[in-house]
Parts: C-alpha cells; sequence; structure tokens
C-alpha cells in the first residue's frame, strides 16, 4: 500500500490543529498528516517524506506568515512537486495575486480565513480529481 501525506502550514498552532482535526475526520487513516508552522519547516518535512518515500499528495499553506508567503512556497513547489494538490489559505491576499496564482497552476485552490466546514474537504477532493 502507497503512503501518501498532506502537509498542512500555518505559523498559527491552533489553526494547524484545526486543519488537521478537520482533515482527519473526513479523510480517516487514508494520510498521514504533517504540520509545519513556516515554510522553511514544511521544507524539511517534505524532505524527510521524499527519503522514506512518501506520496506528498495534498499541502494546505497559510499565506501571510514570516519568512516566505505562501503564494511564494508554492511556486518554488511546483517545479519539483508539479502534481502534489495546493490549497492557500488566506485572510489576507489581494485579489490580483490571487488572479495571477490561479494563473500559475490548475491545481491551486485558494480558501478564504475562516473557512466553511466542507469548503477545504470540497476544495481539496476537486483538485485530486484533475489530478487522477
Amino acid at each position: 500500500m502507497e503512503r501518501k501525506a498532506i502537509i498542512c502550514i500555518d505559523d498559527e498552532p491552533i489553526i494547524l490543529n484545526s486543519l488537521v482535526e478537520q482533515l482527519e475526520k473526513h479523510f480517516g487513516q487514508s494520510y498521514l498528516y504533517e504540520q509545519a508552522e513556516s515554510a522553511e519547516e514544511a521544507l524539511e518535512v517534505i524532505d524527510d517524506l521524499d527519503d522514506d518515500d512518501i506520496e506528498i499528495e495534498t499541502i494546505v499553506c497559510d499565506w501571510l506568515m514570516p519568512g516566505m508567503k505562501g503564494d511564494e512556497f508554492f511556486l518554488h513547489i511546483d517545479l519539483k512537486y508539479p502534481r502534489v494538490v495546493k490549497i492557500l489559505l488566506t485572510g489576507q491576499a489581494d485579489e490580483s495575486l490571487v488572479y495571477n496564482l490561479k494563473q500559475e497552476t490548475d491545481k491551486f485552490a485558494i480558501v478564504h480565513k475562516p473557512w466553511g466546514k466542507d469548503e477545504l474537504i470540497n476544495a481539496i477532493k476537486m483538485r485530486l480529481k484533475r489530478i487522477d
């Protein structure tokens, strides 16, 4: 059985815990759930998963974080992992940024904070269908 992971990235631990709780509640044991509090930490998590031959299927990342912002992180990730589903969480990104990011990749979705109960899950499912 191929092991797959979902990575959640946010500089607020309470948001990370909410994300993982919601994802685990819906997807159950189908995935390994990893957390990171920065893009830099997420890159380390990704390298570790890669070393363990665990497929990264989805990354959910906050836009506004210290250091590397979520959009920059996703553009970087897309070069090495183009098939990874990318979900950007934001309460603050301006619409021109959102438009530009959507032009960069078709596996990209933007979910505004605070997100609705099913909004995040539906965004992930829709993008997973596109890459199958």
